[in-house]
């Protein structure tokens, strides 16, 4: 009987441990999953003095940055997913992400980025990210492309964010699409993308890419200058499941501003679509849209219940064919979610 007690008392011992081990391992697995946090800023306190040397010594999945107010004059390279910038400013004016290269002098408009993103689950949130080009350099009609932020990854969230250019301030891309050879043989899942309370400006195509991105309630600020594109959506073939929506967008312009235009085609199947759109001191062309190269016949551009500032409904009379106005039961089915889920489930909502 003493025996079978001291067995007992051994296999009690040896559960508990197990039973222990296992929570430890838990915990630690909990510990592992959480993105090491760290600072930049100018004082000694930090943990880093530029935001790019943070996000060089962030290990595989990605950590939080946080940057202290200030404006950080460096062009900056997002190669490792799971990068969160967050700025510590109490509005988003007060951490700047600033350069001013533009696309004559960089080889091309994607080399222009002042922050250039190409990876996974990336975040930020209560932030500016700008392009001076034109502040610094005289313009001219070519090469003056010039990128705030080029956005290529999957699952990207942006939030409070402040993106400030000329020509050419947001691309918003995807990695694969237009290059799958014969792509009319095959779909293509284009990058998704959030932009949640965000401030875009610009004046040329300042809205370009083929990302599946969503802006919601969003303030579009339209610059000086004759004619005024917000997007150049470049949705190639039919296959390719890309497109922007705007979903209670307010626009907004600058004295100066010409003829404004939700768009114009950059590719064959551009998709636009503007729900619950607030002209609040600007004015949209009455033709809405305009051609580039014969490609507006078969682009996808429509909008639901725009109105001024006092609410009441923008006369949609002259806008021109093909573009159109999306039923009430179309306007309900686009959402965040119903626009961004994807195949895998993605939930914008849980990125933190």
């Amino acid at each position: 009987m003493e025996d079978l007690r001291h067995l007992l008392s051994r296999i009690s011992v040896w559960s508990a441990a197990r039973v222990g081990l296992a929570l430890a391992f838990g915990l630690c697995a909990a510990a592992g999953a959480e993105k090491p946090v760290v600072t930049v800023g100018s004082s000694g306190r930090a943990d880093y003095k530029t935001v790019q040397a943070a996000v060089d010594a962030a290990p595989v999945g990605g950590s939080v940055i946080l940057i202290s107010p200030g404006t950080y004059r460096e062009k900056l390279h997002i190669t490792t997913s799971g990068i969160v910038l967050r700025g510590t400013g109490n509005k988003p004016e007060k951490v700047v992400l600033t350069w001013d290269d533009g696309a004559r002098y960089v080889g091309g408009t994607k080399n222009s980025g002042s922050v250039t993103v190409t990876a996974d689950d990336f975040t930020a949130e209560n932030l500016t990210i700008q392009n001076d080009f034109e502040r610094t350099h005289d313009r001219s009609e070519e090469g003056s492309q010039a990128v705030a932020l080029v956005l290529t990854g999957d699952r990207e969230v942006l939030r409070k964010v402040r993106l400030l250019g000329y020509q050419d301030t947001l691309y918003a891309n995807s990695k694969t699409c237009h290059n799958n050879g014969d792509p009319n043989d095959k779909p293509c899942h284009a990058s998704r993308q959030l932009f949640q309370d965000c401030y875009i400006e610009g004046h040329i195509d300042f809205i370009f890419g083929d990302a599946k991105a969503v802006f919601d309630h969003c303030e579009i600020h339209a610059v000086a200058h004759q004619i005024v594109t917000i997007t150049a959506q470049s949705k190639l073939y039919p296959a390719e499941d890309s497109g922007y929506l705007f979903l209670g967008t307010t626009i907004t312009e600058a004295s100066g501003v010409g003829q404004l235009y939700y768009g114009r085609p950059w590719r064959a199947y551009s998709r636009v679509y503007f729900v619950d759109t607030v002209l609040k001191g600007a004015e949209v062309a009455p033709v809405g849209w305009l051609e580039w190269g014969g490609r507006l016949k078969t682009s996808d551009y429509a909008e639901y219940k725009t109105t001024d500032a006092s609410g009441k409904p923008v006369d949609v009379s002259e806008r021109v064919t093909p573009s159109r106005q999306l039923t009430s039961d179309e306007a309900k089915s686009l959402s965040v979610e119903t626009w961004l889920t994807g195949t895998d489930g993605w939930n914008p909502a849980s990125v933190r």
